[in-house]
């Protein structure tokens, strides 16, 4: 896969290759979405910094498979709700470009 747009294609074919469009509301990928999201989490649940940094082989094949979930549930419903996610991945830098200038924020986590 090239891109976003093969990817979405390539999700698209697959889920009705299997006759799982009947399942993939934008409410049911949104769901299966944080559920992949927790299962991301639970990997670095009780870690410190410096080992969040520096996973095992093994737990860090198996962050890769859920961050691909979590992925792949995004495109399909990004897909299902005609979202272009570079598109608004851009339009969105530009927002946090403006409400978090670097001059004013530089080395600060908290929010404003």
């Amino acid at each position: 896969m090239d891109s976003l747009d093969d990817l979405k294609k390539r999700l698209r074919e697959f889920a009705r290759e299997r006759d799982w469009e009947q399942f993939h509301s934008p409410k049911n990928l949104s769901m299966a979405l944080i559920v992949e999201a927790a299962e991301l989490v639970e990997h670095f649940q009780w870690l410190t910094q410096e080992q969040s940094r520096n996973l095992p082989g093994k737990t860090l094949r198996e962050v890769e498979q859920e961050m691909a979930d979590v992925f792949i549930y995004l495109n399909r419903m990004a897909d299902l709700l005609g979202i272009d996610l570079m598109d608004a991945a851009r339009r969105k830098m530009e927002l946090n470009a403006q409400k978090y200038p670097a001059h004013e924020v530089r080395g600060k986590a908290d929010k404003r």
